[in-house]
């Protein structure tokens, strides 16, 4: 009973994490980039909408705003990439140290900042998880039409042919800087408006709050392409697959805090899964290939 107590808890956690993931399949999946600007960005939203919100900023102005602030983190890892020519993993790297003392300063030098639903008007509480997941469930659904009809607009599918093939794109005409710069600003605002709805959440935004966020978002991209991936080849089904990928993993994670397993290994298990997922296409190609056949002379 009190794992299945625990399941509303763990699949509003999952929905939220998921759109975080929806984040990350934009540059690992279509721009075929590694960020790790994530890890920093998700705090960056969470802290401007807890400050906006405690300063008595209506809570859908205060998710917009960190939405903004999350763009922001995305523009400026792209201009390292593509007007400084800094690999795309180290611009990610450089981006989420200098949010590390940016979301301090917009924490007033706090470490944490508490955002009760008891004391401030929140859209999303541990208080009401039913709720909670139902509008979780909308945002996510709006999220999702949107992001559909963008990539399916000339830009959009500007953006999706340079992460297919750069050189190809470039050759074409297409302004494929500004493509990875787009992508990353629209990966980064997605990922903190996730950071936005788990402070609300949570109750709480905190310095530490992206720490692994990146293996977390890999982990919902995976488990949802592992699964569902085969199924369809719609592009909203692979986002909502994403989705359905972080409910799933925060399951597991409540299942293992259920089974009174040490809660401290879960993001080393994280990583190994991932790595294994990640593995899986070398070693099919490698050792499970059939070999092709000579054609007779």
């Amino acid at each position: 009973m009190s794992f299945l107590n625990a399941l509303p808890g763990a699949i509003a956690q999952g929905i939220i994490w998921g759109l975080m993931a929806i984040g990350v399949y934009i540059t690992y999946k279509l721009l075929d980039m590694a960020d790790l600007t994530v890890d920093g960005s998700i705090t960056t939203g969470a802290a401007v909408c807890a400050m906006l919100v405690i300063a008595g900023v209506n809570v859908w102005v205060a998710m917009l705003v960190a939405m903004v602030a999350g763009m922001l983190t995305g523009l400026l890892t792209g201009l390292f990439h593509t007007f400084m020519g800094i690999p795309p993993i180290l611009a990610g790297i450089l981006t989420q140290l200098i949010l590390w003392s940016v979301n301090l300063k917009i924490m007033d030098s706090k470490a944490n900042q508490g955002l009760s639903a008891r004391t401030y008007d929140v859209l999303v509480t541990q208080l009401e998880r039913g709720k909670s997941i139902l509008l979780l469930l909308a945002v996510v659904g709006v999220i999702i039409a949107l992001l559909y009809w963008f990539f399916g607009t000339e830009i959009g599918c500007g953006v999706r042919a340079t992460g297919c093939n750069l050189q190809m794109s470039h050759a074409q005409g297409i302004n494929t800087s500004f493509n990875k710069i787009l992508g990353l600003v629209l990966s980064n605002g997605i990922v903190a408006l996730s950071g936005a709805l788990l402070a609300q959440y949570q109750g709480f935004a905190d310095i530490n709050m992206g720490r692994g966020a990146i293996v977390i978002g890999l982990a919902a991209v995976i488990i949802g392409d592992a699964i569902f991936g085969k199924i369809t080849s719609n592009f909203a089904l692979k986002l909502l697959a994403v989705i359905a990928g972080g409910v799933i993993y925060y399951i597991v994670y409540q299942l293992v805090i259920w089974l009174g397993l040490d809660t401290d290994l879960l993001k080393m298990l994280s990583a190994l899964v991932v790595a294994v997922f990640l593995a899986v296409p070398y070693w099919k190609a490698k050792y499970f290939a059939r070999p092709k056949k000579k054609e007779a002379k």
